[in-house]
């Protein structure tokens, strides 16, 4: 693992919590996107599906932010 982080020129154990946490957005997004009503969704829910998979930690904050009616 030394020659691992010698190559890469920084520790990857770092990147751990950043990949849970950008994993964990995208699967409450997604779940969120498929219980939703279609009429609570701004947009048509296939593209923000691609969106959020698509766009990594952007997309999951977006939906949210952008792509969801709190009616």
């Amino acid at each position: 693992m030394d020659k691992l982080t010698e190559t890469l020129g920084f520790d990857w154990k770092l990147l751990i919590p950043v990949l849970a946490i950008e994993l964990i957005l995208v699967i409450v997004a997604l779940t969120d996107l498929i219980r939703i009503d279609k009429n609570r969704v701004k947009g048509v829910k296939w593209v923000w599906a691609i969106v959020i998979i698509g766009f990594q930690m952007f997309g999951p904050i977006a939906y949210f932010v952008a792509g969801r009616r709190n009616d």
